[in-house]
């Protein structure tokens, strides 16, 4: 670990007010995935200010990326943050609750960015004692498919980047705690649309009729043994229906019902075999009750999966930052996440940081039109990210 990374608590802390007015102006004026504009500028602004030795702005649509070079040569880490929020009505009781109606930060994307920033900040004035250089990525758009990243990525985000690190700050978990895992720690996120098609008619005369309701029923009954019957119980599938939309009137019989869900899986062969028995059990049972079923499968973002070295340079930087009994071995999530994306092309290790506390009103939900957080867990989380960063480039200098 080197002397700067050591330091690295000291000088956030010294940043902490300025990293809350940053977190805190987000916040009152978010902006949505796709349509981030004052959002961005203000990064790069902040970033050219530093005197960033590249600022790339519009990357992959909306993101903005910035290289620091440090005091020798070396390789090449990058961290990344996000900045979209959410179509959110922002319910909070506070002086910084969002301004922007309908729209609020309700997933801690705002103190993402601003850990990002003061991180960004403390390194740019030290920059002599790091050896090798440090790749910062503002990423829009994490929210909304196809997501921000994948376009980062093939417009060079990670070019030249020999490993990245990431975090995520968790209002349901207590703050001062951190959680990091290697291999798979977030699922394949997937969409699916199932359009049942059936023949209508008066509801005293079934036996003129294909009830399109039945067979939605008995497709949504039988979609559970994707989970039961068709993946080894050693693995992961989660196969949910979220909305059924189906008829206008008691006593007709529907022609059509429309359900949209959702499949979480980690492994890709299971991802494939999922996809395969939803379409052949929705279009099978369809069939045998004399109607039909289109499927529209959306494949979302792809799992999450932590290389084992950078897991573990990330482990060593949290209990540098918060002591060993602080840090657990994080349990796989089936929630989905486009910093796959990055791992798909380089090594790297996202964890989570706990931004929870009762006292402070943080313990709604991510997604919450209540949700917020502690946000001292800002700085965790910079100094997290900047320990690793520090660490690997320190290991793997020429």
């Amino acid at each position: 670990m080197t002397a700067l990374a050591n330091r690295l608590s000291d000088l956030l802390k010294e940043l902490e007010p300025q990293m809350v007015a940053w977190r805190r102006h987000l916040h009152q004026y978010p902006e949505l995935s796709f349509q981030e504009e004052k959002t961005p500028a203000m990064i790069a602004g902040l970033l050219r200010e530093w005197g960033m030795d590249e600022v790339r702005t519009g990357v992959g649509g909306r993101g903005v990326v910035a290289t620091l070079r440090g005091g020798a040569p070396g390789p090449t880490v990058a961290i990344r943050a996000d900045f979209d929020a959410l179509p959110i009505q922002d319910q909070k009781d506070v002086p910084y609750r969002s301004k922007v109606p309908g729209v609020m930060h309700a997933c801690g994307h705002d103190a993402h960015t601003a850990e990002l920033l003061g991180l960004a900040a403390v390194l740019a004035r030290h920059r002599e004692e790091i050896p090798g250089s440090i790749r910062f990525i503002f990423q829009h758009a994490e929210e909304e498919l196809p997501g921000g990243a994948v376009a980062m990525v093939e417009d060079g985000a990670v070019d030249g980047v020999d490993a990245i690190f990431g975090a995520h700050l968790w209002s349901m978990a207590p703050v001062g705690r951190v959680w990091i895992g290697a291999g798979p720690i977030m699922a394949n996120a997937d969409d699916f649309v199932i359009e049942v098609k059936g023949k209508g008619g008066h509801g005293a005369i079934p036996q003129e009729t294909v009830d399109s309701i039945v067979i939605g029923a008995q497709i949504v009954t039988n979609l559970q043994t994707i989970a039961s019957r068709n993946v080894s119980p050693l693995d992961s599938v989660v196969v949910t229906i979220g909305t059924f939309h189906a008829g206008d009137n008691a006593n007709v019989i529907a022609d059509s019902c429309r359900m949209t869900g959702t499949v979480r899986t980690f492994l890709p062969h299971v991802r494939d075999r999922a996809e395969q028995r939803l379409k052949e059990i929705a279009e099978g049972v369809a069939g045998m009750l004399g109607g039909s079923a289109e499927v529209t499968y959306l494949r979302g973002y792809p799992a999450v999966i932590n290389t084992e070295a950078e897991a573990e340079i990330a482990r060593e930087a949290a209990i540098a930052a918060c002591g060993e009994a602080h840090v657990e071995r994080m349990q796989p999530l089936m929630g989905g996440e486009d910093f796959s994306y990055y791992l798909e092309k380089v090594p790297g290790a996202f964890l989570f940081v706990g931004a929870g506390n009762p006292e402070k009103g943080a313990v709604w939900p991510h997604h919450h039109p209540r949700f917020d957080l502690d946000e001292r867990a800002m700085l965790i989380a910079g100094e997290v990210l900047g320990r690793a960063a520090l660490s690997w480039l320190s290991r793997h200098r020429p």
